[in-house]
């Protein structure tokens, strides 16, 4: 059987927040804001270098372990967290050396005093069946915490309250 070339298993999403850059940051950064809108479980811990936070979410009971790679104030924000693919052998067994982590990455780019462009990439993922919908989830996730940050800071709206349990 021929193998095709290896997939580079990645996404980039981006949206624009109509509130200035260092205001949009910080709903991020701060675990009580990001509790407000995202980790529906909570979130422990601010997101600054070398720290390894938790955030614990209702569609995913049980806190994860989030290490935080980079900050640099207002601009940027990197993350490290685990795959969790749920990769298997076919014996139903885990796979060996299954644990691994991908990372993200959060930009902040201020458009003018009041408006911010926030872009979030994940990678890292193996380049599985596993590794792929993983990632596909991990998109979907991230999304929606984009919308959910964009109707909390402009309208104080919590769209995820209620969406999972």
């Amino acid at each position: 059987m021929r193998e095709g070339p290896a997939v580079d298993l990645r996404f980039k999403i981006a949206g624009r927040i109509s509130r200035p850059v260092h205001e949009v940051f910080e709903a991020v950064a701060d675990p009580d804001q990001l509790s407000q809108y995202f980790t529906t479980g909570g979130a422990k811990g601010r997101l600054v270098t070398g720290a390894t936070v938790s955030w614990d979410f209702a569609d995913f009971p049980g806190a994860f372990p989030v290490e935080v790679v980079e900050v640099e104030q207002d601009r940027r924000i990197v993350l490290r967290w685990e795959a969790a693919d749920g990769a298997q052998s076919t014996t139903d067994e885990p796979v060996a050396g299954a644990s691994y982590s991908t990372t993200v990455t959060m930009e902040f780019e201020a458009l003018g005093e009041d408006r911010t462009l926030v872009t979030i990439a994940e990678q890292g993922w193996r380049p599985t069946a596993e590794g792929q919908e993983a990632s596909y989830g991990n998109c979907q996730g991230w999304t929606q915490m984009l919308c959910c940050l964009k109707a909390w800071i402009e309208h104080g709206i919590n769209l995820r309250a209620g969406f999972f349990a």
